[in-house]
């Protein structure tokens, strides 16, 4: 899809500044893009090589308003969020026929809604149901009472376990496994075995959440695991049962959550986090890669950040360092 820089500037409610009729046709960096690119710079050190490159027109901030310039300029108080509104409206848009193919299987009381795609060897099973313009790749397994939304994105090889909801605009990248059992197991004192204890409640996954390749999310025990709205989850993540995750929560790849832990709006979680059971992670904390969260504990502080295991406040985290470097010293 190609867009005039008028449409551009509309879209993402910025200042043109130069001739606001030429022709975009995609976004790029400023080292790869061509004569009809989009770029953006956020840095006022950036601003020269953009104008410098050949793309047709640059994304930048207030800095960039008094310069002069042939290049065409789109002024806007945040660059880079501006240009990934850009880039949704400038990206080629897959083309897919709205159609069931041949090879799937769909249960007759499965719902399925208009416009929707469904590619070959998925399974979708009884009493599901499928809302509008709903794409589910190759190779899905759509269990019986699955629940997906509208306008949902959901690449092959997604195993959705029995009756697990999805919102709307909800994207499940390839190989993810939602709504399978819990790992909870009881002892029995008298032999040493271990019993499967009942994994009888639901996932529910609100609108526009993403998750990402070969992640896993477990459905509750007897209650119910929730992922909020606007969440995003990276790749290789496993979520336990009966977690309640709140609204637009950043999750980066290889974390891993044990049962019963809330995380509550906002929070931003770095690579290889573990979180321990029962634990609960307040609004606006941030986990740094590799942090490690005992059960039990509760993280406090909008705006904090922590890191280690067991995690601390980043201050004191790093004033421990230094304390076991120094103690480090005087043993050598």
């Amino acid at each position: 899809m190609s867009a005039r820089v008028r449409e551009v500037a509309n879209t993402v409610d910025a200042r043109v500044i130069g001739d606001d009729r030429i022709q975009l046709h995609g976004v790029a960096s400023i080292s790869s893009c061509s004569e009809n690119d989009l770029v953006f710079v956020e840095d006022e050190k950036d601003l020269g090589a953009a104008l410098s490159s050949k793309a047709a027109a640059v994304i930048a901030a207030k800095f960039a308003e008094n310069v002069k310039a042939a290049k065409t300029l789109l002024i806007v108080p945040h660059p880079r969020l501006a240009f990934a509104r850009a880039a949704k409206l400038l990206s080629q848009q897959e083309t897919r026929e709205c159609s069931i193919d041949s090879s799937a299987i769909v249960s007759s009381s499965a719902k399925i809604g208009q416009s929707v795609t469904i590619d070959p060897w998925t399974f979708v099973g009884d009493d599901a149901q499928i809302g509008d313009r709903t794409w589910l790749g190759a190779n899905c397994v759509i269990s019986r009472e699955v629940e997906v939304g509208q306008d949902c994105k959901i690449y092959p090889n997604v195993t959705m376990y029995p009756g697990t909801r999805i919102g709307n605009r909800v994207i499940v990248h390839a190989g993810a496994v939602v709504g399978s059992d819990g790992f909870g197991y009881v002892r029995d004192p008298a032999t040493g075995r271990y019993e499967k204890f009942p994994q009888i409640g639901r996932l529910e996954i609100e609108d526009d959440v993403e998750i990402g390749a070969n992640t896993t999310i477990d459905r509750g025990a007897l209650e119910t695991t929730r992922i909020g709205c606007g969440t995003k989850i990276d790749n290789l993540v496993h979520i336990g049962h009966n977690c309640n995750f709140g609204e637009n929560v950043i999750i980066a790849a290889q974390a891993g959550f044990s049962g019963s832990i809330t995380i509550e709006n906002n929070v931003i979680i770095g690579g290889q986090v573990g979180v321990g059971e029962h634990a609960r992670i307040q609004e606006g904390v941030l986990l740094g890669g590799q942090a490690g969260v005992l059960p039990k504990k509760i993280l406090r502080g909008n705006g904090v950040a922590f890191w280690g295991t067991p995690a601390k406040p980043l201050r004191e985290y790093l004033k421990n360092l230094a304390g076991l470097a120094r103690l480090g010293k005087k043993g050598d």
